[in-house]
C-alpha cells in the first residue's frame, strides 16, 4: 500500500473534511483517508488502480484542488 499526502487550502471546516473523506473514500483502491482542517492536508492510503493522479484529479472535480 503507498501513502500520498495533499497541501489542499480549501479545506475550512468539518463539512469540506465529511466531504473530502466521503468522495475520496469510495475511489476504486483508496483504502484509508484523513483530512484535516487545521493543517489543510489530505492523507490518503491507496493500491490499484488508484493512483496520486487520480486522487488529486478527484480532489479538483469535487473543489478541493491541491495546492
Amino acid at each position: 500500500m503507498d501513502k500520498v499526502t495533499y497541501n489542499v487550502p480549501g479545506i475550512n471546516c468539518n463539512h469540506c473534511v465529511h466531504t473530502i473523506m466521503t468522495e475520496v473514500g469510495e475511489m476504486e483502491g483508496v483504502k484509508n483517508v484523513t483530512a484535516d482542517a487545521e493543517q489543510k492536508k489530505v492523507i490518503v492510503e491507496y493500491t490499484d488502480p488508484a493512483t496520486p493522479e487520480k486522487i488529486k484529479s478527484l480532489l479538483t472535480e469535487i473543489n478541493y484542488p491541491v495546492a
